[in-house]
């Protein structure tokens, strides 16, 4: 089950010295053949305002597929991406932050294909799974509860975790501190792409069903949600930021929460939720990538192209800064 993985990848991640060395030798620990799969860590500085002699370090897995494209196949590519800010807010905290959930499902739904291939059981096209890791981040103001700080911009984020063979992302982020969401578990939004907002995924909406036994949940996606976070317009969180850097579809995967739960705090990471996601993470890339589900209707979306245009102009600075 994915809650070994889970329980693993908390424990590394709780660990106040942990960087991606550790993250990567933990990845590697797992025996999937040196062939079939990459894993590597790139080390930042952090950006200004945030504190920069410190290290933010990016992590970077590549599971290749019996027909993906890196092996030279046409199989679609999956890409599951671990957003948050930071995984402890030393020295103002100790331990782990609920900010972390996004980047504990990623690493855990990479250890459990990185088991998989371990073990012979190869998807059909390439998987690449991204997060970061970093431990001192300020803690800033947010109504209805504060945020964690970012150790580098998102543009940043994007610049090394959102890969241009990724044909579908599923972004996944800890969505707790908001008065939006009520309800304790994990969550959909509707997919983004180049600037529109598209149905729920009806395919999605299925594989949550089987992978948590329980009705699906969705929550709102905004036309501000999906503009760069540094625009200075509102965002409910930075879920939907890899949309900016990418014509692939983009779903947000939310961990919530009954009751509005910071990012910054110790404590709040539910194991439950965890595997969840984790599990339901790992169903979307089996699927997906052997072409038996979307993010979206093709023909739809070329139908709203024909009738109304591009909407990129949302995926950048906007039309006054030109």
């Amino acid at each position: 089950m994915s809650s070994k993985f889970v329980s693993m990848v908390y424990e590394a991640l709780d660990n106040p010295a942990v960087n991606g060395a550790a993250v990567v030798a933990l990845l590697e620990s797992l025996g999937a053949p040196a062939e079939n799969v990459s894993v590597t860590s790139t080390s930042v500085n952090y950006e200004p305002p945030e504190d920069t002699t410190q290290i933010c370090d990016f992590i970077k897995v590549v599971i290749k597929g019996k027909t993906g494209k890196k092996s030279g196949g046409s199989s679609p590519t999956m890409g599951i991406i671990g957003r948050l800010g930071a995984q402890q807010a030393q020295p103002d905290r100790m331990g782990i932050v609920s900010d972390a959930d996004g980047s504990i499902v990623a690493l855990a739904s990479a250890m459990k294909l990185l088991d998989m291939s371990a073990k012979g059981a190869r998807l059909e096209g390439d998987v690449i799974i991204t997060t970061h890791i970093a431990t001192h981040v300020s803690i800033t103001p947010h109504d209805p509860v504060d945020f964690m700080g970012m150790p580098v911009s998102s543009t940043t984020m994007n610049e090394y975790e959102v890969d241009d063979d990724m044909d579908a992302i599923l972004s996944v982020d800890t969505s707790k501190g908001n008065s939006i969401i009520k309800k304790r578990g994990i969550a959909l939004s509707a997919t983004a792409k180049e600037g529109y907002i598209l149905r729920v995924a009806p395919d999605l909406v299925s594989l949550m069903e089987l992978a948590t036994g329980n009705p699906a949940v969705t929550f709102p996606v905004t036309t501000q949600d999906i503009t760069p976070y540094d625009n200075g317009i509102y965002h409910f969180n930075s879920i939907m930021q890899p949309h900016v850097a990418t014509t692939a579809p983009v779903v947000g995967l939310a961990i919530t929460a009954k009751s509005v739960v910071p990012g910054c705090d110790t404590g709040a990471s539910y194991e439950s939720e965890l595997v969840d996601a984790t599990v339901f993470s790992v169903e979307v890339a089996k699927q997906f990538t052997w072409s038996k589900i979307a993010f979206y209707d093709e023909a739809e979306y070329q139908k709203l192209l024909d009738l109304y245009g591009s909407m990129a102009v949302l995926q950048g600075g906007g039309a006054a800064n030109k």
